[in-house]
């Protein structure tokens, strides 16, 4: 719906606009601009305002590690089908799960004026929804983010404490988009020892940082990033680590650094993005393990 421009004063927001800006999170219809192969595992999706350019308006990425919730359509359906109302929460849970929109969680790459960078793993053992959706995306189509409209938001985890004398930074190519974006964020000069776990040598992609980074990419298995970080020799001072990616590795990890090093558990950031053998919706929705698996740093 178009409006017609007015010199007018603009006029006291009405009760549902003041509660929408108050929410940390909320809808955007997200419209695929470009796309580019960044390696055979990666993939970026560049998404734009759509036609009308104002899509991407009050979105407010924080930034680093910054996650939103994506709805996909399945394979075959030209659109998400995903209600987006008040109780959208309850109304999509009781939608069949062969027909509403696919959910997954991603990380926001990079935020531009009137574009965001999500950048996918093209899992091919199968390929999932995400996956496909991503593999064949051209522009114009759409899908449907709960995203950021403040920047500061309990969707970003990493939150460098000032007396930091270096950073730990250890995940898989799930959370390698994060990583990036963390490591760009960095003071210079401030040591980083860096694991990535990546499918193919290939994936070990150009990161760029102002801060004294030392990168070791791992193919193989999860066990590799664990053990490349109980082998290593740490700096001396305060850490702060940030691990993220398979919800086991990311349990060890964290085991390892508190329970072996020694650290403070407030200087360990985790998050589970994913769980081996198990669905999204899954991982998501059972109460067991998810405290442990996904939980913010303390």
């Amino acid at each position: 719906m178009t409006t017609e421009p007015t010199t007018e004063p603009t006029t006291e927001p009405t009760a549902e606009e003041a509660a929408q800006a108050a929410e940390p999170f909320r809808f955007f219809r997200l419209e695929v601009a470009r796309t580019e192969r960044l390696s055979p595992t990666l993939l970026r999706v560049t998404f734009g305002g759509g036609e009308g350019g104002d899509a991407l308006d009050g979105f407010a990425s924080g930034g680093y590690d910054q996650s939103l919730s994506l709805f996909l359509p399945h394979p075959g359906q030209a659109e998400p089908v995903m209600p987006t109302g008040p109780d959208w929460f309850n109304e999509y849970r009781a939608l069949d799960p062969d027909v509403r929109a696919v959910l997954r969680s991603y990380t926001v790459r990079a935020q531009r004026p009137g574009e965001v960078d999500i950048d996918f793993v093209l899992h091919t053992d199968p390929a999932g929804p995400a996956a496909q959706w991503a593999s064949g995306a051209v522009p114009g189509d759409w899908i449907i983010a709960l995203g950021p409209a403040v920047p500061d938001n309990t969707g970003v985890r990493f939150r460098l404490p000032e007396d930091t004398d270096y950073v730990i930074v250890a995940a898989d190519e799930t959370a390698l988009p994060a990583a990036a974006a963390i490591l760009e964020s960095l003071p210079a000069g401030l040591p980083a020892k860096v694991w990535i776990r990546v499918p193919h040598a290939d994936d070990a992609i150009k990161l760029d940082s102002a801060a004294d980074v030392e990168v070791g990419w791992l193919t193989g298995t999860a066990d590799g990033v664990v053990d490349a970080l109980r082998a290593a020799e740490l700096p001396e001072g305060t850490p702060y680590a940030w691990l993220a990616g398979e919800a086991g590795m990311v349990r060890e990890l964290r085991r390892q650094l508190v329970r072996e090093r020694k650290f403070d558990r407030r200087a360990v950031s985790f998050t589970g993005y994913w769980r081996r053998g198990v669905t999204e919706d899954q991982f998501r929705y059972e109460p067991e393990e998810a405290a442990e698996d996904t939980g913010a740093a303390g």
